[in-house]
Parts: structure tokens; sequence; C-alpha cells
């Protein structure tokens, strides 16, 4: 979730700060695509809820699981992400804001299949409470002094585990396993928002680099916008799973 980190090398050559108003403008640009990332997806997932016509291209209608193409559609945001993050400095700013749309967009689709399981009110109440908790601690990674980059080394170590639990859980299937999972990870993700915000807070003012073309800053916008997307997308997945009512 935090694999841009890599690249934060690569600006570190200064500790001079920039202007107030060139980093009040990054944040605001990594939020503003972060919200449409988020946008995308609502409308790609509400659009294949309520459409089953399209739902058949992507579900074999004798066996009532996901086709080729389905399969396709699942797996396609990891690998989206994998390669935003690791041609990272090989693509051009254009190039990486199309492939967080069409990121976005896709997930849209594949949140689809899982929204479909839970009643309406569980998906709006656990979507709210994600952004009631997303929103205070991105509003506490901004304005604390406390350094969190400590805090969040241990957060990416307990989330690579929650990742190998998820794996092992594939072939054990325990509900109770999967429920401890999501506890966990609304925590750890819930605290990744914090640490990820105070990051992308230290780039927009310089900390991390001085002197960046507008080209890389508009990249690191739109990767700074997809970290904090999949913090959020996490919190409320998980929730879903914690809180979610099945429906009938």
């Amino acid at each position: 979730m935090d694999n841009y980190n890599q690249n934060t090398s690569y600006y570190q050559s200064g500790q001079q700060a920039m202007p107030k108003s060139i980093a009040k403008n990054f944040i605001a640009n990594v939020f503003m695509w972060m919200f449409v990332g988020l946008a995308l997806s609502a409308v790609f997932a509400l659009l294949f809820m309520n459409n089953s016509n399209l739902l058949l291209y992507l579900v074999n209608l004798e066996t009532g699981k996901l086709n080729i193409l389905g399969w396709v559609t699942m797996l396609a945001p990891l690998g989206f992400v994998m390669l935003m993050s690791f041609a990272f400095n090989r693509l051009s700013a254009p190039v990486i804001t199309l492939l967080f749309l069409l990121y976005s967009a896709i997930n849209g689709i594949s949140f689809s299949f899982i929204l479909l399981q839970y009643t309406a009110n569980s998906v709006v109440g656990c979507f709210a409470s994600a952004a009631a908790m997303f929103g205070i601690m991105a509003v506490m990674g901004y304005t604390t002094n406390k350094d969190l980059t400590s805090f969040g080394r241990i957060l990416t170590m307990a989330l690579i585990g929650i990742v190998v639990a998820m794996l092992i859980n594939i072939f054990l299937k325990s509900d109770t396993m999967g429920y401890v999972i999501s506890i966990i990870g609304v925590g750890v993700f819930t605290g990744l928002t914090a640490y990820d915000v105070q990051k992308l807070k230290r780039i927009g003012e310089g900390v991390e680099y001085e002197g960046v073309p507008a080209e890389q800053t508009k990249k690191l916008a739109i990767m700074g916008a997809l970290t904090l997307y999949l913090d959020f997308i996490n919190i409320f997945l998980f929730l879903l799973r914690i809180f979610g009512g099945k429906r009938d």
C-alpha cells in the first residue's frame, strides 16, 4: 500500500521548505484525486450492482462463478498498483493519472461483487464509519508534531502479517480467523492513514525533496492519492466484513 515510498530517495536532495502555498496545493491535489478515485469506484460499483446484464459479462451462467473476464477484473487492480509503483520513474504524469483512473473504475467493478453480498443499510453505515475514522486520523496526521515514522514502520510490518494471514486463511477458510484479521486490519489501516498523511504533508513542505519539476510533483500527488485511497478502501472493507449484514 505504501510502495511509492521507495521513490522518495530520489527527492531527498535537501531540506529547504517549499512555499506554503505550494505545499497546500500539493495536499489539496492529493485529496482531490483521492476523492475522484473513490467517486469513480462508487459509480462503477453501483452501475454493475444495478445492471444484471453487465454482470453477465463477468459471470459464467452455468456455474454461477467468475469467468475469465471476471477473474481479470478482480486481479487487474493489483496489477495496476504494481505497475504504478515499480514503473513510477519511467511513467509520465498523464500515464500515471490514466492508470489511476482505470484502476479506480475497475476496482469499482470488482467491489460490486462484494457489495452485492451485504444490505444497503450496512454498506452505507460502514462507509460512513470508515469516512469518519479516516477523516479523524487524516486530521491527526496532518496536525500532529510527533514524528510517526517509527509508528509507520511497525504498521507496515503488521500489514505484511495481515496479508500472509489472509493468504493462509484462503485455505483454512476460518470465519474466526477472518474476523480477527478484519479487526486488526481496521486498526492497521486507521493508523496508516495518519502516517501517510504526515508523510505527504512533509513531501508537500519540501522536507523530503526540493526543486522537484512540476511533472514529478503531479506524479507524486497521484501516488499519494492512491495510498490514501487504499487506506480508506481497506478500512471500509474490513468494517464491512465485521459489521456488514448479509443479504438473505
